[in-house]
Parts: C-alpha cells; sequence; structure tokens
C-alpha cells in the first residue's frame, strides 16, 4: 500500500537549493595570497619585476638595504614567501602556511603603515585576507590555542 508523500516534503525536493557565492570566498582569498606570495617571493630571487628607481635614503628602502645586508634575513623571508605562496596556490597544508606568513604580513603591514604609505591598500587587503582565511580554520587552531595541554595529548 503506497503512501503518499505530504504536500510540503515534494515541494521542497522539486526547488532546488540556492547555492551562495560567498562558500567560494576562502578559496578567492587563498589563491589571491598564494599569488601575490610565490610571485613576489620568487621576484626576490629572480628580479623579474623592474623596480622604479629608490632613494636609499627613503626609510622603507633602507629597510629593504638592511634586510639585504644581513646576508639572511632577505632570503628567508623571500623563502618564505615562495614557499608559503606555492603551499596556498596548491592547497597543502593551509593553515601551516597561514601560520608561516602571518609574521611576514604583520611586518608588510607596518612597514607600509610607517614607512611606505603608498602601498598600505595591498597591505590591507593582505592582512584582512589573513585575518579571513584564519578565522575560516579556526577549528584547526583551536587546540593550538589551549591555555594548558599536556604533550601526548
Amino acid at each position: 500500500m503506497d503512501t503518499p508523500l505530504p504536500a510540503s516534503s515534494s515541494a521542497t525536493e522539486a526547488s532546488p537549493k540556492k547555492k551562495s557565492l560567498t562558500r567560494h570566498l576562502p578559496t578567492v582569498a587563498r589563491v589571491f595570497m598564494g599569488l601575490i606570495f610565490f610571485v613576489f617571493g620568487l621576484n626576490g630571487f629572480l628580479e623579474f619585476i623592474p623596480q622604479p628607481p629608490m632613494d636609499p635614503a627613503d626609510p622603507a628602502v633602507a629597510f629593504g638595504i638592511a634586510m639585504k645586508a644581513t646576508g639572511f634575513l632577505f632570503w628567508l623571508v623571500k623563502g618564505t614567501e615562495t614557499v608559503v605562496g606555492a603551499l596556498l596556490l596548491t592547497n597543502r597544508f593551509v593553515p601551516l602556511a597561514l601560520a608561516l606568513i602571518a609574521p611576514v604580513i604583520v611586518n608588510i603591514f607596518l612597514t607600509h603603515a610607517f614607512l611606505a604609505p603608498a602601498g598600505l591598500g595591498l597591505a590591507v587587503v593582505l592582512l584582512a585576507s589573513e585575518l579571513f582565511l584564519a578565522w575560516s580554520y579556526r577549528a584547526v587552531y583551536r587546540p593550538m590555542l589551549a591555555m594548558r595541554v599536556s604533550p601526548g595529548a
């Protein structure tokens, strides 16, 4: 004996569910950050983006020169940017990549806020993307942010 389905049940099955475009925002932010860091990280090694003439007396330029003069810091930052960019673009170890690049983003933001305000727009977008992605992956960071943890737990 067949029992008819309630009218409300068949009506909901007939209408397709609307999918929000916001579900793609984490992917857009991840790919955006991945491209920025991969391209500018590689540019630190290969110098394929031409640089405008720079005044060594400019504090931002002096900061960049000082980073290179250390012999390791500039290369460490550019290497981190390149690796993180590749991880973000390939969607591998994204929470780890976000944690590794966070201090670099803070430095980029503060450098542009205090030394080179012309690039502050991109720095704000990068910082917002980092915060948005960190929030999107917050479940992964929750154990790391526990106040007390015992080893092996």
